[in-house]
């Protein structure tokens, strides 16, 4: 009961943060169809339907997607992936400051490591390297990318590094790896600032795992284990007159040995 309190009021801060929203210029459900979500980007249908890659909405399979609100789960629930590269191209035809929001959902695998992939933009810059989206969030979370860049006299400045713009257009590539297929659930373009882009509640995590987690942290970390047994006693920390006992113990046998030997 407290976590879905404390969701609703993070939905309910988010839509009210929104009210800032910038300019949307571009806006797809990957695998999908057309959708409007709660801070009313409308999404249109998936442009790439029947010619490239393949569409699934096998997310559907699951109960819930974390993170979301249940009426925007469909933007998770559906994705295109490809056996190879694939992307899709976004208008550049207007100088200013993007926001660039990838969204994913891990629905199919159980375990980091499966499926690892890169994104592109324009052929030139690397806006998310080795994406794993279970080791980021698990299975069945939404997990939101935000990649600010900016247009300025023909060209795309990301990162203090720029690159040409041919033909009004740029292209976000799913870049093929040896981990499965790239993959993209939706995605939308802002004209604005980051500051102006909803953002996808905390992440928290299910108390089993975050104490799993404490306790590969202790592991990592010898000086956070908890000493096993009675502390030891600092052997050059004792006193020294009980040091000089077996001294006085060894005199005391000696002197009368001594007296014995003298009579003699």
């Amino acid at each position: 009961m407290t976590i879905v309190i404390i969701y609703s009021l993070c939905i309910c801060f988010l839509v009210k943060s929104a009210t800032g929203l910038g300019e949307i210029i571009y806006a797809i459900n990957a695998g999908g169809p057309a959708h409007t979500d709660i801070y009313g980007i409308h999404y249109e249908k998936d442009p790439l339907q029947g010619r490239t890659g393949t569409a699934s909405d096998y997310g559907k399979q699951l109960v819930m997607i974390g993170r979301v609100n249940p009426k925007d789960e469909i933007l998770y629930q559906t994705e295109r992936y490809h056996h190879s590269t694939f992307g899709y191209d976004i208008p550049a035809n207007k100088d200013g400051d993007y926001v660039l929001v990838l969204k994913f959902s891990e629905v199919y695998f159980n375990a980091p490591n499966m499926k690892v992939f890169d994104v592109v933009l324009n052929g030139d810059h690397t806006i998310v390297a080795d994406l794993d989206i279970f080791d980021k969030v698990g299975r069945g979370v939404a997990h939101d990318e935000y990649i600010p860049y900016s247009i300025k006299n023909g060209k795309l400045y990301y990162n203090e590094e720029e690159s040409d713009i041919r033909g009004g257009k740029i292209k976000v590539e799913f870049i093929k790896g040896y981990r499965d297929n790239p993959k993209i659930n939706a995605l939308y373009v802002m004209r604005g600032t980051i500051d102006e882009v909803p953002k996808l509640p905390p992440l928290v995590w299910p108390e089993s795992e975050a104490e799993e987690q404490r306790d590969e942290v202790e592991e990592k970390n010898p000086k956070s284990r908890r000493a096993s047994g009675p502390k030891q006693p600092d052997p050059y920390s004792m006193d020294e007159s009980s040091v000089l006992i077996p001294v006085f113990i060894t005199i005391g046998a000696f002197i009368p040995l001594l007296f014995c030997l003298c009579k003699l």
